[in-house]
């Protein structure tokens, strides 16, 4: 094997398929599971399994994230580093419309499956995946490795395979319902508002939610540097 192939690019690749295994499994038997346990308790064991992979995933994706072939460097080309981060920020208003229930993730409100069809369904019907690309690439472009260009592949086909698989499981649990939300709402952002199957109401992202994103993002920012010092304490 080529010296710049690492063992770390062999570790991330089975912590991302550990990871996506984990998750979507457990999405799939998300309905048979609240059966059996109630709503409630699948979630916090859902929480219980995937938030422990998706850390050591995070820690040791800053730990090894300069692994491999340096394939370009950008860091210092004019704008790339505001780039970056505005590319960062857009990706997590895509990323998490989840924290529009906050009280349900945290399993103190009954967990609900929601068939959204306002907001940022009307740009795109997969927000996640979307802002997942957006992140990869804004990383990619600042990292500009081997390790970086694999995990962005594996975390881009983890969502694209979400895609699938979340169509799938609303249509047979909700069917016609589903369909009827399909039918205006596209997978590529801005597609169906561009055929003119749907318009965006901007009105509809005056909400104290996306007010949490921005405070998110402007906390990541903040403390981007310490996260990635802590990880760094840690050996892996």
């Amino acid at each position: 094997m080529p010296n710049w192939l690492t063992l770390s690019h062999f570790v991330m690749l089975g912590l991302l398929a550990s990871f996506a295994i984990a998750h979507s499994g457990l999405a799939a038997l998300r309905h048979w599971g609240e059966k059996q346990i109630g709503a409630r308790l699948y979630r916090v064991l859902f929480a219980l399994i995937s938030l422990p992979l998706a850390t050591v995933l995070i820690i040791y994706f800053f730990n090894h994230r300069y692994d491999g072939l340096q394939l370009w460097q950008m860091q210092a080309v004019p704008g790339v580093k505001p780039a970056v981060w505005l590319l960062s920020a857009i990706s997590f208003l895509f990323l998490y419309p989840a924290t529009f229930n906050l009280l349900e993730i945290a399993a103190i409100q009954k967990p609900q499956v929601h068939l959204y069809e306002a907001g940022i369904i009307r740009i795109t019907r997969h927000p996640q995946m979307v802002g997942q690309v957006i992140w990869c690439i804004a990383h990619t472009l600042w990292l500009g490795t081997s390790f970086m260009v694999l995990t962005s592949v594996g975390l881009v086909l983890h969502h694209l395979f979400g895609v699938w698989h979340g169509d799938r499981r609303l249509l047979a649990r909700y069917g016609e319902s589903f369909q009827a939300v399909k039918a205006p709402t596209s997978i590529f952002p801005f597609w169906a508002i561009i055929q003119k199957r749907q318009t965006l109401n901007l009105r509809e992202f005056l909400r104290p939610a996306y007010l949490g994103v921005l405070g998110f993002v402007l906390l990541i920012w903040w403390a981007h540097p310490l996260l990635i010092g802590a990880s760094g304490s840690i050996p892996w």
